[in-house]
């Protein structure tokens, strides 16, 4: 076994890794084991069996402290508790009935009033899931009342839930930021305009289906002017924790930990105002926690997996080859989002980008003409640091797909364990629709980096 190069290795032990995954391990144990497993292969190469698996030991001992310790991730706590706060301080239930007297007048206004709702919490909430667990308690039952097929009503909250991939603040474009070492703070605004264009391609699918089946998504009809502006009121706490946050991350008040922070004071303070009671702080205290703590361990497990392709030098021999090849570069990386369109098939979308980043984001930088190639040289038309951030938003907006996608889709799951008389098989189903929506939005902003890099580029130097 020690005739290997490294190289070959590193091929071998991430094969063995995706078997596991396709058989059922989850990726934080499989990328752990699997990047174990490596480095005492790779130590025991160089020093001997005993001290290289002494080696192997003492650094998987250190990676998940020394990493996860670090300032940024405090913020992924910080944008979930947000959102869990949020749904007990009401603030659910204003964005979706200001929006349904908005909207809901539209063809398939229920359903167009669920984007734009969820767009709405997206903006206090950083986690999918929640997003789509909260609305599916709220905007089904009106859904299904009205007449709306119950595949494509549970289909909508399970895409619209996605949305909080995107729009900030979003743990998942903050795990991006660490992974790539990029800024935060400019990853975040990035995301701002893109999410907004998805919640508008969403709305504008479920109009067309509508509009050509008049029995499909009844319009709501019926209310005044009055009426519709006594809804705004409750959804100000909305735009008020964001403009807190944008304020203190791009105003230079405060770093985006202190800024999601204080989101989360501003949102207990009105969730407290709003009667939230004692057991319902203590249920969002544990929802939060849970969901820290299964994306912390997925992160520990997949660091160690990432140090040894490090040790074995994988990403750097990929990214070169990667930059030779033959072809035209928008080929190569039409070619990486379809690898990561079926990755999404069997893994969840966190550990889908903290196991392939480190391999293939620099090569997608070397393929754009390298970190500190300028837009005019580009490939892509970005320069190396725009090219970071852009290709941030592409990758997090397929790893959105990925939470709609059979047999993994998370999102899917979620809003059939809500509603029990609608299976999973529904909600895909419901939901497939939505996978041509991002399939243009991807495109659109593949073709038009512009759409990203134009509000960062306002504050950060792109």
């Amino acid at each position: 076994m020690t005739d290997f190069e490294p190289i070959q290795i590193a091929m071998i032990v991430t094969g063995i890794m995706f078997v596991f995954v396709i058989i059922g391990v989850r990726v934080a144990f499989a990328a752990a084991i699997a990047g174990f497993v490596g480095l005492v292969w790779i130590f025991s190469a160089k020093m001997g069996f005993e001290k290289g698996f002494l080696v192997a030991v003492k650094m998987a001992g250190t990676i998940p402290h020394s990493k996860v310790s670090t300032l940024a991730l405090s913020l992924i706590p910080t944008f979930i508790l947000i959102g869990f706060l949020a749904f007990y301080a009401g603030l659910t239930k204003a964005l979706f009935e200001a929006a349904k007297r908005w909207v809901g007048w539209l063809p398939g206004g229920m359903g167009v009033a669920t984007i734009f709702s969820t767009a709405g919490f997206a903006a206090v909430s950083g986690a999918s899931v929640a997003t789509s667990a909260v609305f599916a308690r709220i905007a089904i039952p009106e859904m299904l009342k009205l007449g709306y097929d119950k595949r494509f009503a549970a289909g909508v909250v399970a895409a619209g839930g996605t949305l909080a991939s995107l729009i900030p603040p979003s743990a998942i474009l903050v795990i991006y930021a660490i992974i790539v070492e990029q800024d935060v703070g400019a990853l975040l605004m990035a995301g701002f305009l893109p999410g907004v264009f998805s919640a508008l391609i969403y709305a504008a699918l479920v109009i067309g289906f509508a509009t050509f089946r008049k029995d499909f998504g009844p319009p709501v009809s019926g209310y005044s002017w009055k009426q519709r502006f006594e809804t705004l009121p409750g959804t100000i706490p909305v735009f008020l924790v964001i403009a807190t946050i944008m304020v203190c991350i791009y105003g230079g008040v405060g770093t985006p930990t202190e800024a999601g922070a204080l989101g989360v004071l501003i949102v207990l303070i009105i969730a407290i105002k709003n009667g939230m009671r004692l057991g319902n702080f203590k249920d969002a205290l544990m929802e939060t926690a849970k969901l820290t703590v299964v994306i912390f361990t997925i992160i520990w497990g997949v660091l160690l997996y990432v140090r040894f392709l490090g040790f074995a030098d994988l990403p750097q021999s990929f990214a070169n080859w990667i930059a030779l090849l033959d072809q035209s570069p928008i080929i190569t990386l039409t070619l990486i989002l379809l690898c990561y369109a079926i990755l999404g098939m069997f893994m969840d979308a966190i550990g889908m980008l903290l196991l392939t980043l480190p391999v293939v984001f620099p090569a997608v930088i070397a393929l754009n003409g390298g970190p500190d190639v300028a837009a005019v040289d580009s490939a892509f038309g970005v320069s190396g640091t725009g090219c970071a951030i852009w290709f941030g938003i592409i990758v997090v907006k397929m790893a959105e797909l990925c939470l709609i996608t059979p047999p993994i889709g998370l999102n899917c799951f979620v809003v059939a364990s809500v509603h029990k008389d609608i299976s999973v098989q529904d909600v895909f189903r419901g939901a497939s629709p939505f996978f041509v929506a991002d399939a243009i939005t991807i495109a659109i902003l593949v073709a038009f980096p512009a759409i990203v890099i134009w509000l960062p580029s306002m504050v950060f130097d792109l």
